[in-house]
């Protein structure tokens, strides 16, 4: 083979590499067919246009999106302009200058939507709008997990032939991390009218896919784990630096403030900044969230785990929170105190994932950074005597993720390990026990 023969199986190799580093990039292995869908149907023809209803419609498990809500972009394939928007506004009227009688409520060719506030009068409104941009995870509340606006387009095509579709869709989610790819068009929607004794159908139907990558939301993750056990005195925290340290970290320009600082109780701290920039706790870390793990009981036929999320972001709450975990033993679920549960099974058989989210209006708001800002709950769980043991960190979940986002965890070989690999003899639990909660309980408030 000669060298120019090498030279281009090894540009086709990089480009292979390339083009497979791309497609993963944006894979959740714990949510496969997770995706937001946006689905435009024209649903009626105007003199130079049409009127689209879309929809977006969020089929991740776990993953929302949160205040301050969804932005949708787009390029015009010509010269469209929106003569009006009802459930939803561009953030930009652009240069409408050369109209002469009615002006458009959009005349940019690369508009920018946004949803509408809730309370707006009702006939701005249409049904799925108006929620400040805040679309639930599809696991947790499938009503919630839909927005929609409607749009009358101008100054473009006036049939399914002539019309050309919108380009370079774009979603901030509130911010980066989804790609979105290019519209499609689709079998018409069918809807049923009220009665349901006769369907109708869009006059025309396309679809926009965007996934998200944690990648490219963030190159440092947004969330640490740590570790403890009642039968060993060791607390392994999150690591150091886990979501960066110093520029470029969470913290940003402006520094971190001492839990125990006036700065803290000041006016004005909790106030959230339009760039998003966290405002956090100093810690060694330096997390916006920790998520800690505590084994805490064991009996002859079950054991109990503590799970316990802090908000270190002074800018920040996160309402309808979501925490996903990989372990095992979540096949066999028996009770869970004070959370939501549900077991997801994105493969079918395999049942060892599963999503905690809170109870509506008692814990499903994580407050700001200080001494309300956590919740907590347990879980128990039966034994399998095939599988079960607490030696080798069995006990401790493979995985984290917190609002979507994967969570930093402790190296492995930093795990609480059994004190000689013996087992725990029942007479040591209520001794342990008490030990393990005033270890926690110093960890709660550090």
């Amino acid at each position: 083979m000669g060298l120019r023969d090498s030279s281009v199986l090894l540009a086709a190799l990089a480009l292979a590499l390339a083009y497979c580093s791309v497609s993963v990039v944006a894979y959740d292995p714990l949510d496969p067919r997770g995706n937001i869908t946006i689905k435009w149907d024209v649903i009626s023809w105007t003199p130079d246009g049409y009127v689209a209803m879309v929809t977006m419609s969020n089929y991740q498990m776990y993953r929302h999106i949160m205040s301050p809500g969804w932005t949708v972009g787009w390029s015009w394939a010509k010269k469209e302009v929106i003569w009006s928007i009802v459930g939803a506004q561009a953030t930009e009227q652009g240069d409408c200058s050369k109209f002469k009688g009615g002006i458009p409520h959009c005349c940019k060719r690369t508009p920018a939507v946004v949803d509408l506030l809730p309370g707006v009068p009702y006939n701005q409104q249409i049904a799925n709008c108006c929620k400040a941009g805040v679309v639930s995870a599809y696991g947790q509340d499938q009503a919630g997990s839909v927005s929609a606006f409607q749009v009358s387009v101008g100054l473009a095509g006036t049939t399914n032939k002539t019309v050309k579709l919108p380009k370079n869709f774009t979603l901030m989610g509130p911010g980066p991390g989804y790609t979105c790819g290019p519209a499609t068009v689709v079998p018409s929607t069918v809807y049923w009218t009220p009665d349901h004794r006769r369907r109708t159908q869009a006059l025309m139907t396309w679809t926009v896919t965007c996934t998200y990558s944690q990648q490219l939301a963030s190159k440092y993750p947004s969330c640490c784990v740590s570790f403890s056990s009642f039968y060993n005195d060791t607390i392994v925290p999150c690591a150091k630096c886990a979501c960066g340290c110093g520029h470029g970290g969470h913290a940003g320009p402006g520094g971190c403030i001492e839990g125990d600082s006036k700065r803290a109780l000041s006016p004005g701290v909790n106030t959230p900044r339009k760039d998003g920039q966290a405002l956090l706790q100093c810690t060694p870390h330096m997390c916006p969230v920790r998520v800690h793990w505590h084994v805490k009981l064991n009996y002859k036929d079950y054991w109990r785990a503590k799970i316990a999320i802090t908000n270190f972001n002074y800018r920040m709450n996160y309402t309808q929170w979501t925490l996903v975990a990989q372990h095992p033993n979540l096949d066999n679920v028996t009770e869970v105190f004070s959370f939501q549960y549900k077991p997801l099974l994105p493969y079918g058989s395999i049942n060892d994932t599963g999503m905690f989210y809170g109870l509506k209006f008692y814990n499903d708001f994580l407050m700001e950074a200080g001494p309300f800002g956590n919740v907590q709950s347990e879980v128990l769980m039966r034994k399998d005597a095939r599988t079960f043991t607490f030696s080798q960190g069995w006990a401790f979940p493979r995985k984290i993720y917190f609002n979507g986002d994967e969570c930093k965890m402790p190296p492995p070989d930093s795990y609480p390990y059994l004190p000689n690999a013996a087992p725990v003899a029942a007479s040591q639990l209520i001794v342990s026990a008490a030990a393990s909660a005033f270890l926690l309980a110093l960890l709660l408030v550090a």
